[in-house]
């Protein structure tokens, strides 16, 4: 063995017999303090070498062990839109302009209730003549049907009985009277004579009043009850048919409704956010499904103090002249106020607002070629303009066209 070798082979074996003395295998033999070992105690530990390597091994794992690295996932926005190139759609930046506010309420048409007439009978029988129908018009005075009814043969009967004691009880005072001027009747009965003469003509009295109210004539006995138009208008309901018999007068609905149309209600529901912006006196325009190409001008007349309990909302009433009769009752229409007081909003024009999945969209220039999609809430306003009320602000940058935007960025993607 050469030099060079023993000395590699004492090197190890020096460093081998450290790392067995520091885990006290090999307490007893004196520490290395020079290269040159003999070759019996190379031999004589040389068996120590694999166990100490993988003790080692072992020891070095145990400290040193690290994780092994994970993927690192990619989250992409999808509202962040890029398109190239970029200047084939032109953007519009939000304006802030001082504009009534706009408010559209869905309503309906009502007649006036202060010229709205229910008509009832006041004697049961049954109908032998109906002479109108519903949404014909009438004039004050005119006949609606005729009834058949005991209740006025009641009381022609009651009043010719009033009418015949009246007689006799007259006749009877001229004769006392007679009597009492040659002195041949006491004063007491003369007094007898002109009290019961006083009452038969009481009787008589409320006997003619009871025929009338029930719609009789004393002057033309029957049994026919004429029932007549008390004010002229429109026919605006009717509970009534022909040959139908009439009940009393506290167990039957109205026969008939009576309305002025000459004026007409529109009552919208207003939500109970939005009453704040509606006051008496503001303007309104009414648009009516029957007639899309009209407008109809109004002011708002009353606001209802109270709520209802299930739709949150107030009643507001505006009342239009309807002197062509356009308006009919129950007509649906919408109404859009607006405040007399001027306030900021943010304006658009309404292409930049994409309806989609019950919502609006708008996109927002972010970068160059990069757009990001945002949920606003709007409303309408005149002249092709939206009001965006929550979402962007002024000042934003926004596509101008959002539709063909959106189907651009779409193509692209696929």
């Amino acid at each position: 063995m050469t030099s060079q070798a023993k000395y590699f082979l004492s090197s190890r074996a020096a460093g081998a017999v450290q790392s067995a003395d520091s885990f006290g295998l090999v307490s007893d033999l004196p520490p290395v303090a020079a290269p040159k070992i003999s070759a019996g105690r190379i031999r004589r530990f040389a068996a120590f070498l694999p166990c100490l390597a993988l003790l080692a091994i072992s020891v070095a794992c145990s400290n040193d062990t690290k994780a092994a690295p994970t993927k690192q996932e990619i989250t992409v926005d999808p509202n962040l839109l890029t398109i190239d190139p970029p200047e084939l759609f032109q953007t519009v930046k939000v304006e802030s302009r001082d504009l009534p506010t706009e408010l559209n309420a869905n309503g309906t048409v009502q007649p006036d209730v202060n010229k709205t007439i229910h008509v009832t009978s006041l004697g049961s029988g049954r109908v032998v003549d109906l002479k109108v129908r519903l949404g014909d018009y009438v004039k004050k005075g005119q006949t609606l049907l005729v009834i058949s009814s005991p209740d006025l043969a009641g009381a022609m009967g009651d009043y010719h009985k009033a009418s015949a004691d009246e007689a006799l009880a007259r006749k009877a005072l001229d004769r006392a009277q007679l009597l009492y001027s040659r002195g041949a009747l006491a004063q007491k009965d003369l007094e007898v004579a002109e009290n019961a003469d006083a009452k038969a003509k009481s009787d008589q009295q409320t006997a003619e009043s009871r025929l009338r109210v029930l719609g009789g004539d004393p002057a033309h006995p029957s049994t026919m009850i004429e029932l007549r138009a008390p004010v002229a208008g429109t026919i605006v309901e009717q509970n009534v048919a022909g040959f139908e018999g009439i009940k009393s007068l506290d167990n039957t609905p109205n026969l008939f409704t009576i309305a002025d149309l000459s004026n007409v209600w529109v009552v919208c529901d207003v939500y109970e956010n939005d009453i704040g912006d509606v006051h008496i006196g503001d303007p309104a325009e009414v648009r009516l499904n029957a007639f899309r190409d009209r407008v109809f001008k109004g002011s708002v007349s009353d606001v209802s103090r109270v709520l209802d309990p299930n739709t949150r909302s107030a009643k507001v009433r505006i009342v239009l002249a309807n002197r062509d009769g356009a308006f009919r009752p129950g007509m649906f229409a919408v109404a859009t106020f607006r405040s007399r007081k001027q306030n900021p909003h943010f304006v658009v024009p309404a292409t930049a607002i994409m309806r989609l999945q019950d919502k609006d969209w708008v996109f927002r220039k972010e970068s160059a070629n990069s757009f990001r999609r945002i949920e606003v809430q709007t409303s309408g306003l005149s002249g092709g303009l939206q009001q965006i009320q929550h979402g962007a602000k002024a000042g934003d940058e926004l596509v101008a066209n959002a539709l063909a935007f959106s189907t651009a960025a779409s193509e692209q993607g696929k």
